[in-house]
């Protein structure tokens, strides 16, 4: 019987920083682990570590197996926050490439994007009056960081 009791596990491939980045990632967030570490000998890539973690309670995988692939921007993990002062608080940890800011969208010190996003924001976008939508939509498409404050007054139309 399998020791993983979520169906789908979300599997990060690093060149060789698995263990450096899930450190990173598990002194971020809350309620947050390495599960496990093991070392396979003699693979192609060398010494290879797979790491099992959790972040927030969620499952996931590591493994450092040299510089076949990279990160990029089509896969990236949403933080949902409640606050201004949680968004910043991710913001600042998370971020490591200014110019790859854009709506909420950031990139960490290992290349993995992020979206920083308000809770209230997909409220806010699944609203039935489409010019608030059009209103918070026009807000957000401006900023780098979200700021909810911004967003919410857009999003009342003051």
């Amino acid at each position: 019987m399998s020791a993983i009791n979520q169906k789908i596990v979300p599997h990060l491939w690093f060149d060789r920083e698995a263990k450096e980045a899930t450190d990173f990632y598990c002194s971020v967030f809350p309620d947050s682990r390495i599960t496990s570490i093991t070392t396979i000998h003699d693979t192609p890539s060398g010494d290879t570590d797979v790491i099992t973690f959790t972040l927030s309670g969620q499952l996931f995988m590591a493994i450092s197996a040299g510089p076949l692939f990279k990160f990029n921007e089509s896969i990236s993990f949403m933080v949902y926050c409640d606050t201004q002062m949680e968004i910043d608080y991710y913001w600042e940890r998370l971020s490591a490439v200014p110019e790859a800011e854009q709506c909420g969208w950031l990139k960490d010190k290992y290349g993995l994007s992020w979206q920083i996003v308000p809770t209230a924001l997909d409220i806010m976008m699944q609203d039935k009056d489409p010019a608030r939508v059009a209103r918070v939509t026009q807000a957000f498409l401006q900023m780098k960081k979200l700021d909810l404050g911004a967003i919410q007054k857009a999003y009342n139309g003051t």
